[in-house]
């Protein structure tokens, strides 16, 4: 069995291997620090580890480590970064706490005497700031520009200058990077960009040299409710323009996509949601069906849900509107409990995550006591398929590497002993 038809019959929810993934998405990745350190442990060649995506800081999982990790999944990746730079005119530079890696050209960041580093929209140094790591940091946070705003002035088409039409380099891209993943054995995810209705991370837009509209994370929540008709006029545009962008990348990508994913959007926090289910259904759930009924109706892809936290009393209306997968399945959070999760939906969306918890076992646990939590979520998880294995969110720094490892041999000896 190939890893695209364990991955397929995890899809189907049908029994069979655990599929797993490490790093074919954004959401599913680890720290520079940590793919370096598995190299070293594994004996592969030692290189600086290029940094796929700056925001979070996440390495590439190249294909050496990613057979050896037993991953199941490949991504077919876009041009950009959350910076607005492309992935591409890779250069050496050492972060603060010493490592050297791979970085794009774009990144371009200014490191002041504290030891703090920030980085630039478009990696333009004339302009001010989108991103700030802090010297004892280890990823970068957004920094928030909104230029103050009189509310009879407020302007829809300000928040929706970052959703364009597919541009011909876009599309060039997308052509050369389908043809790259088509034949591969392993199954392909693939994020297009601009289905994420409300997107936290994306709202202080550091990919922007001059954001305008609301931009603040706290005025955009208060918005969801005092500004409400204007939240949906910006979905409304933001949903017309990809739509339009998914006919022209469904076009280039035919069947070679397995996994789309659709959404980053947090719903849940550590203990609660951050909206009411009504408030769901109401202001998210008209956009996220319409996306995904043309995805079922155009495709044979599977749609993928990012949302950490308490989501619980949500799931029943991500499956209403047509979302196969869940990730990343944030079993610590309140309500979150992986057998009872399992026995309520598993049968009707596909759990992608969940596998150990990134908050506290696998950085500061025990070898044998990550290899318990990972085995305990296997026989939670893995029944009748509907399950592919990956941490909850991605590997943060400083993650032990033993730790790691034994997480990998856990999977492996599960799938071979089927307990």
């Amino acid at each position: 069995m190939t890893s695209r038809e364990k991955v397929r019959r995890a899809l189907a929810h049908q029994p069979g291997p655990v599929a797993v993934d490490f790093g074919s998405t954004m959401l599913t990745g680890m720290h520079v620090s940590c793919v370096a350190a598995l190299r070293a442990h594994y004996g592969l060649p030692r290189h600086p580890v290029k940094v796929c995506e700056p925001y979070q800081m996440l390495g590439e999982i190249e294909d050496d480590l990613a057979r050896l990790l037993g991953s199941d999944c490949v991504a077919a990746n876009g041009r950009g970064t959350m910076f607005g730079f492309p992935n591409e005119g890779w250069h050496e530079w050492r972060a603060p706490w010493g490592q050297v890696m791979l970085v794009p050209a774009g990144f371009n960041p200014r490191a002041e005497s504290s030891g703090d580093v920030y980085l630039f929209p478009e990696g333009d140094k004339t302009v001010a700031p989108s991103g700030h790591m802090p010297a004892s940091g280890y990823f970068f946070d957004a920094i928030v520009r909104q230029e103050p705003f009189e509310e009879d002035q407020l302007d829809v088409a300000d928040n929706c200058e970052e959703f364009k039409l597919l541009s011909p380099a876009d599309l060039d891209h997308w052509r050369c990077e389908f043809a790259r993943v088509r034949g591969e054995d392993r199954a392909i995810v693939s994020a297009m960009g601009g289905t994420g209705f409300g997107d936290i991370a994306l709202v202080p837009a550091a990919f922007l040299k001059h954001p305008k509209g609301i931009r603040d994370v706290g005025e955009w929540y208060i918005s969801l409710v005092e500004r409400r008709d204007f939240v949906h006029r910006i979905f409304d545009y933001q949903c017309e323009v990809a739509l339009k962008n998914l006919a022209a990348y469904a076009a280039l990508a035919g069947d070679t996509i397995d996994v789309f994913i659709v959404c980053g959007t947090d719903f849940g926090t550590q203990s609660s949601q951050f909206c009411s289910p009504e408030t769901f259904d109401e202001l998210f759930a008209p956009y996220y069906r319409r996306i995904n009924d043309w995805v079922h109706h155009h495709t044979t892809w599977k749609t993928f849900k990012h949302s950490c936290g308490a989501v619980r009393p949500l799931i029943d209306r991500f499956i209403d509107v047509g979302f196969d997968i869940l990730n990343p399945v944030q079993c610590s959070a309140t309500g979150m409990d992986p057998v009872q999760l399992k026995a309520d939906f598993g049968d009707r969306i596909v759990f992608w995550g969940g596998g150990v918890d990134t908050q506290h076992t696998l950085p500061f646990g025990t070898p044998a006591e990550v290899r318990t939590q990972v085995t305990e979520r296997l026989r939670a998880f893995s029944p009748n398929g509907g399950f592919v294995f990956n941490t909850i969110h991605n590997i943060q720094a400083r993650t032990p590497p033993a730790n790691i490892v034994a997480m990998i041999d856990a999977i492996a000896d599960f799938n071979r002993t089927g307990n």
